[in-house]
């Protein structure tokens, strides 16, 4: 798994311009020159957020792939699919108050 390589993805399409450029010019090139699974690729290509995040993808850089409307993605079909994604971890409930 190379969830580190995602995360660089994200973080990369943010502070440098060339892999911006290239991931919009010929996304399975840049996709290609890059330590991912076969499986990891094919989930970038097809935006799928929710498996993405389902593999341990940090959501904030995750994120940056609808802010920089890359791989198909934009914020509103991002918010919509990243609502199908099982939660990672859960939140208890407060206690309640007397």
């Amino acid at each position: 798994m190379s969830v580190h390589a995602i995360d660089r993805l994200c973080y990369d399409i943010a502070h440098e311009p060339g892999t911006l450029e290239r991931l919009r010019a010929d996304p399975r090139r840049e996709l290609a020159d890059r330590p991912l699974t076969a499986d990891e690729r094919d989930e970038l290509l097809r935006g799928d957020v929710a498996a993405l995040y389902r593999r341990g993808v940090h959501p904030v850089l995750l994120v940056r792939l609808a802010a920089f409307r890359v791989l198909g993605l934009d914020p509103a079909l991002y918010a919509a699919r990243i609502r199908a994604a099982e939660p990672r971890f859960s939140v208890p409930e407060p206690p309640e108050r007397e």
